[in-house]
């Protein structure tokens, strides 16, 4: 069931009142879509990051400041580079009558034979990218990576998605490997012998 976040009138766009909205726990945000004007809002910090914690591309109801329910999804997210705080938020309309192209992040779940025998589990790719009716959009994928042993890989082709999805990440993409570790043989330090010269 879709999450739904309210969307709160916002009040004049000053850097000010900007601030003391986000000290208050009150983050800016615009949304927008075909057929749409641009609309300056704001949502509830706590809300939000609780959204973005679990799936950060869930389509939403957003319900607008006249009561108006709408589908979105989060296009862009401003963070500050020092604090990681949110600053502020793009929401788009999605279509729900429409494919739709969007990421599906990747959970692992147990641990490969081949770290177990002491190789090491390599993380080539955290998502994949598909095409699909918005209500049938996983959150998304979780991948038994239990049976992986040393010089393994599990392909983006080795994927399982339900029908309707398509997957547009090319099918011999690398998702997980587990590699030999290759341990760093240390050099034996030669001492330099002086010549002596006698005359």
């Amino acid at each position: 069931m879709s999450k739904s976040i309210q969307l709160n009138t916002r009040n004049a766009e000053t850097k000010s009142n900007m601030n003391q909205a986000r000290k208050e726990g009150r983050i800016p945000a615009v949304l927008y879509g075909i057929g749409q004007d641009t609309l300056s809002v704001e949502v509830n910090e706590k809300e939000i990051m609780n959204i973005l914690s679990t799936n950060p591309r869930a389509i939403l109801q957003g319900k607008t400041p006249d009561e108006k329910a709408v589908s979105i999804i989060v296009q862009n997210i401003q963070k500050d580079v020092m604090s990681g705080k949110l600053l502020h938020i793009d929401f788009h309309i999605v279509n729900m009558s429409v494919s739709m192209d969007s990421k599906v992040t990747i959970h692992f779940a147990g641990e490969a034979i081949g770290v177990k025998s002491g190789g090491m589990l390599q993380v080539e790719l955290h998502e994949v990218e598909v095409r699909c009716m918005p209500g049938d959009l996983p959150s998304s994928m979780e991948v038994d990576i239990s049976g992986l042993a040393i010089g393994e890989q599990l392909l983006v082709s080795d994927l399982a998605f339900k029908e309707g999805i398509e997957v547009l990440t090319a099918s011999d993409s690398v998702i997980v490997q587990v590699v030999t570790v290759q341990e760093e043989v240390e050099e034996p330090v030669v001492a330099e012998e002086v010549a002596t010269v006698t005359e």
